[in-house]
């Protein structure tokens, strides 16, 4: 993974052998296991974007990320993606100083 402009990206390769980089967005916990989720990169704030949830093992001593084949574990750790990814905006919201009154706008 590279890490550019504070952002970290991977190359990922689908079962047919093409090959797409995208965006790493959060890693997550659930039942003991840990999962990492993607965007496409590129994909601009507000754009509808397919989420790619894969979990993170272990093989010979090697990290490795496997798709999930499982839909309710699947669902469940996009739950919980969505919840730390609406959790970020809030809070980057909260924070605009440019949310709230103009200049020379009186109370």
């Amino acid at each position: 993974m590279s890490e550019d402009f504070g952002n970290t990206y991977v190359v990922l390769t689908d079962e047919e052998g093409n090959e797409k980089e995208f965006e790493h967005i959060d890693t997550v916990g659930y039942n003991g296991e840990t999962y990492m989720a993607f965007i496409p990169a590129g994909i601009e704030v507000g754009e509808e974007a397919e989420v790619v949830i894969l979990k993170v093992t272990e093989e010979d001593g090697e990290e490795i990320l496997l798709s999930v084949d499982d839909d309710e574990e699947a669902d469940r750790v996009f739950e919980l993606v969505m919840n730390d990814v609406d959790a970020m905006f809030d809070d980057a919201e909260e924070d605009d100083p440019t949310d709230g009154d103009e200049p020379g706008e009186e109370n």
